[in-house]
């Protein structure tokens, strides 16, 4: 394995004390070590930098590379190393270091790791946007950048996807400073609907697969693809209230009803899924979302419909890590997106639940 090679080729530059190692990242390899700034770098003084060399991660590859880092080491140690062999022009015949190149590498390496809508939305969305054919370096990753619209999300998706990409590809580039200073917590809030109009709009549904698809997502707080990656054998005979998600944008997990009234009033055990292909999961969505707005009166989303469950898992009293689980996301996440949206009302009939409870602690006696 070429691991096992680098990993001898290293013991020897060690034992010989050269102050450079073998990388490899993808199936390319790379030198790592204190180099001087980069011509371009606003940098003083030497740091821990890759050198790119452009070589495979075969037998043959690595066993050039341990000579490269025999010369750079050398090099280093009597002062005459320089960057110009190493930043030289790549050429357009050069293929495995144009854009497209290192975004099929990425993909082969990291897509697998991730949930299909994430790789969509979060990567391959991203990558699309830049010119296949040229090579891949910082400058042309900061010009992506640029043409997104400061402090969005957006910008902040492309530098972080960006970024990764970057490193992989062994370039020394920092996007962090262009993120902006978008956050969830943000957004403007949403006017979400009560809950006496989410259980009045199931009826404008004329039909009945929708109202279920419908029923589910209010019930649940399900995103709009998970409806139809479901398990509920048992929830469809009576056996449980809980269902399964079995796939979507944060794999599988169990999720509870909140109301578990609504079970019964919008009829969800009679599983009726609307006749829907697609091959991703923003396929599913995009039919929801359009379905939701073409079809019915309803003057709210589906996503509305998911932040409504959040909110009311805390006038339930269910301990917010439990319901982040359910939602399918970090207690993080729960926190700056949903919880800045939770008006003072939902928080006074919280503390009146809370106040309620004969088990809750009570004040000590003050003694005269």
């Amino acid at each position: 394995m070429s691991s096992d090679r680098i990993n001898q080729a290293n013991g020897r530059l060690r034992a010989a004390k050269v102050g450079v190692t073998i990388q490899q990242i993808g199936n390319r390899l790379y030198l790592k070590a204190t180099l001087p700034p980069k011509p371009s770098s606003t940098k003083l003084r030497p740091y821990q930098q890759r050198i790119a060399l452009g070589i495979h991660a075969n037998p043959a590859g690595i066993s050039l590379a341990e000579k490269e880092a025999r010369k750079v080491g050398a090099l280093l140690d009597c002062g005459e190393f320089s960057w110009t062999p190493y930043l030289s022009p790549l050429t357009p015949s050069s293929s495995p270091f144009t854009a497209a190149d290192w975004c099929q590498k990425f993909e082969v390496e990291f897509r697998h790791s991730v949930a299909e809508i994430t790789w969509e939305t979060e990567y391959e969305a991203v990558f699309k946007q830049l010119p296949p054919d040229q090579p891949l370096t910082s400058e042309l990753l900061r010009t992506a950048i640029a043409r997104t619209e400061a402090n969005s999300r957006s910008r902040r998706r492309y530098c972080t996807s960006l970024g990764k990409l970057a490193k992989f590809a062994g370039l020394e580039c920092d996007f962090k400073p262009l993120q902006g200073n978008y956050s969830a917590k943000q957004v403007d809030p949403r006017d979400l609907p009560t809950d006496g109009a989410i259980a009045k709009y199931w009826h404008t549904f004329k039909n009945p697969h929708w109202r279920w698809v419908y029923g589910m997502i209010a019930t649940y707080g399900l995103r709009s693809h998970e409806v139809f990656y479901l398990d509920s054998q048992d929830f469809e005979k009576g056996k449980s209230d809980m269902i399964a998600v079995l796939r979507g944008k944060t794999g599988p997990r169990l999720v509870w009803p909140f109301y578990p009234e609504w079970i019964d009033q919008f009829e969800l055990r009679r599983k009726l899924l609307p006749a829907v292909t697609g091959q991703k999961h923003s396929d599913y969505t995009n039919r929801v979302s359009s379905y939701f707005y073409e079809h019915t009166e309803l003057p709210f989303t589906a996503l509305d419909l998911r932040h409504c469950w959040a909110v009311r898992t805390l006038e339930f009293g269910l301990d917010v890590s439990l319901a982040a689980k359910q939602m399918g996301h970090s207690v993080k996440v729960h926190h700056e997106t949903y919880h800045h949206w939770i008006s003072g009302d939902v928080h006074q009939r919280a503390y009146k639940i809370l106040l309620a409870n004969p088990a809750r602690p009570q004040p000590p006696k003050i003694l005269a």
